[in-house]
Protein backbone atom coordinates (compact mmCIF):
# COMPACT_ATOMS: atom_id res chain seq x y z
CA UNK A 1 0.00 0.00 0.00
CA UNK A 2 1.40 3.63 -1.00
CA UNK A 3 -0.07 6.78 -0.65
CA UNK A 4 0.79 9.93 -2.38
CA UNK A 5 1.07 12.57 0.37
CA UNK A 6 0.90 16.81 -0.21
CA UNK A 7 0.48 19.72 1.62
CA UNK A 8 -1.86 22.28 -0.13
CA UNK A 9 -2.37 25.85 1.70
CA UNK A 10 -5.47 27.22 3.07
CA UNK A 11 -5.61 30.97 1.72
CA UNK A 12 -8.44 33.48 3.04
CA UNK A 13 -10.02 33.15 -0.04
CA UNK A 14 -11.39 29.67 0.91
CA UNK A 15 -13.33 30.59 3.23
CA UNK A 16 -17.44 31.34 3.37
CA UNK A 17 -19.22 33.63 5.17
CA UNK A 18 -19.39 30.97 8.44
CA UNK A 19 -15.89 30.78 8.56
CA UNK A 20 -14.74 27.51 7.29
CA UNK A 21 -13.91 26.01 4.03
CA UNK A 22 -16.82 26.25 1.85
CA UNK A 23 -17.70 23.30 -0.61
CA UNK A 24 -16.26 24.77 -3.97
CA UNK A 25 -13.18 25.40 -2.36
CA UNK A 26 -12.72 21.81 -1.14
CA UNK A 27 -13.44 20.51 -4.40
CA UNK A 28 -10.70 22.84 -5.71
CA UNK A 29 -7.79 21.63 -2.78
CA UNK A 30 -8.66 18.12 -3.95
CA UNK A 31 -8.25 19.21 -7.50
CA UNK A 32 -4.54 20.85 -6.27
CA UNK A 33 -3.46 17.72 -5.11
CA UNK A 34 -4.85 15.67 -7.54
CA UNK A 35 -2.91 17.33 -9.99
CA UNK A 36 0.29 17.16 -7.86
CA UNK A 37 0.00 13.41 -8.80
CA UNK A 38 -1.82 12.60 -12.10
CA UNK A 39 0.23 15.38 -13.69
CA UNK A 40 3.39 16.43 -12.12
CA UNK A 41 4.71 13.31 -10.07
CA UNK A 42 3.18 10.96 -12.97
CA UNK A 43 5.44 12.82 -15.47
CA UNK A 44 8.60 12.95 -13.18
CA UNK A 45 8.23 8.98 -12.89
CA UNK A 46 7.45 8.59 -16.77
CA UNK A 47 4.27 7.36 -15.59
CA UNK A 48 2.26 8.73 -18.71
CA UNK A 49 1.30 12.42 -19.87
CA UNK A 50 -2.06 12.71 -18.96
CA UNK A 51 -2.26 16.60 -19.44
CA UNK A 52 -3.08 15.56 -22.94
CA UNK A 53 -6.79 14.50 -21.51
CA UNK A 54 -7.70 13.27 -18.24
CA UNK A 55 -11.24 13.75 -17.07
CA UNK A 56 -13.02 13.21 -13.87
CA UNK A 57 -16.18 11.51 -14.92
CA UNK A 58 -17.64 11.76 -11.00
CA UNK A 59 -16.60 13.11 -8.00
CA UNK A 60 -18.16 12.03 -4.23
CA UNK A 61 -17.19 14.44 -1.28
CA UNK A 62 -18.00 13.02 2.31
CA UNK A 63 -17.65 15.95 5.34
CA UNK A 64 -16.79 13.98 8.06
CA UNK A 65 -15.77 17.97 10.12
CA UNK A 66 -15.40 21.62 9.33
CA UNK A 67 -12.24 23.36 7.97
CA UNK A 68 -10.94 25.90 9.82
CA UNK A 69 -9.13 28.74 8.75
CA UNK A 70 -6.03 29.38 11.34
CA UNK A 71 -3.34 30.24 8.73
CA UNK A 72 -2.42 26.53 8.05
CA UNK A 73 -2.05 24.25 4.83
CA UNK A 74 -4.26 20.92 4.61
CA UNK A 75 -2.46 17.52 4.19
CA UNK A 76 -4.48 15.82 1.11
CA UNK A 77 -3.83 12.00 1.24
CA UNK A 78 -4.72 9.92 -2.04
CA UNK A 79 -4.13 6.64 -3.14
CA UNK A 80 -5.59 4.38 -6.46
CA UNK A 81 -7.90 1.58 -6.64
CA UNK A 82 -10.24 -0.54 -9.27
CA UNK A 83 -7.86 0.50 -12.00
CA UNK A 84 -10.03 -0.58 -15.22
CA UNK A 85 -9.26 -0.79 -19.55
CA UNK A 86 -10.21 3.18 -18.99
CA UNK A 87 -11.01 4.06 -15.77
CA UNK A 88 -9.35 4.57 -12.41
CA UNK A 89 -10.60 5.27 -8.83
CA UNK A 90 -8.30 8.47 -6.88
CA UNK A 91 -9.90 7.97 -3.16
CA UNK A 92 -9.11 11.16 -1.09
CA UNK A 93 -8.32 12.19 2.68
CA UNK A 94 -8.14 15.95 3.52
CA UNK A 95 -6.98 16.50 6.81
CA UNK A 96 -8.06 19.96 8.44
CA UNK A 97 -3.96 20.70 9.37
CA UNK A 98 -0.76 19.40 8.02
CA UNK A 99 -0.24 16.27 9.95
CA UNK A 100 -0.91 13.34 9.51
CA UNK A 101 -2.44 13.23 13.13
CA UNK A 102 -4.88 15.93 12.37
CA UNK A 103 -8.68 15.30 12.07
CA UNK A 104 -9.79 13.71 8.95
CA UNK A 105 -12.33 16.68 7.67
CA UNK A 106 -13.17 14.93 4.23
CA UNK A 107 -12.85 11.78 2.29
CA UNK A 108 -13.66 11.76 -1.25
CA UNK A 109 -13.60 10.41 -4.51
CA UNK A 110 -12.87 10.51 -7.84
CA UNK A 111 -13.66 8.16 -11.41
CA UNK A 112 -11.01 9.47 -13.92
CA UNK A 113 -10.95 8.71 -17.24
CA UNK A 114 -8.04 8.99 -19.83
CA UNK A 115 -9.47 11.02 -23.45
CA UNK A 116 -7.98 11.45 -26.51
CA UNK A 117 -8.59 15.45 -26.99
CA UNK A 118 -8.40 15.34 -30.52
CA UNK A 119 -10.64 11.76 -31.19
CA UNK A 120 -13.03 13.30 -28.84
CA UNK A 121 -13.61 10.29 -26.91
CA UNK A 122 -12.15 8.46 -23.63
CA UNK A 123 -8.93 6.01 -24.50
CA UNK A 124 -7.34 2.96 -22.91
CA UNK A 125 -4.94 3.76 -20.37
CA UNK A 126 -1.35 2.97 -21.23
CA UNK A 127 1.30 0.09 -20.09
CA UNK A 128 3.55 3.39 -18.07
CA UNK A 129 0.39 4.75 -17.23
CA UNK A 130 -0.82 1.41 -15.05
CA UNK A 131 2.56 0.98 -13.82
CA UNK A 132 2.61 4.53 -12.49
CA UNK A 133 -0.93 3.79 -10.91
CA UNK A 134 0.27 0.55 -9.17
CA UNK A 135 2.74 2.22 -7.23
CA UNK A 136 -0.43 4.40 -5.70
CA UNK A 137 -2.60 1.69 -5.14
CA UNK A 138 -4.14 0.76 -1.98
CA UNK A 139 -6.44 -2.35 -2.39
CA UNK A 140 -7.39 -2.73 1.83
CA UNK A 141 -8.48 0.93 1.78
CA UNK A 142 -11.82 2.99 0.91
CA UNK A 143 -13.03 5.84 3.24
CA UNK A 144 -16.43 4.29 2.19
CA UNK A 145 -16.12 1.07 3.32
CA UNK A 146 -16.61 -0.30 -0.03
CA UNK A 147 -13.58 -2.73 -0.76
Amino acid sequence: MSRFHVEIPLRWADLDAFRHVNHARTVTLLEEARVELVFHRAKAQGGGEWSAGLLVASLQVDYKQQISYNGQAVRVSMWVHQVRAASFLIDYELRTGPKESDPIAVTAQTKMVPFDLSAGRPRRLTDPEREFLASWADTESDPRGAA
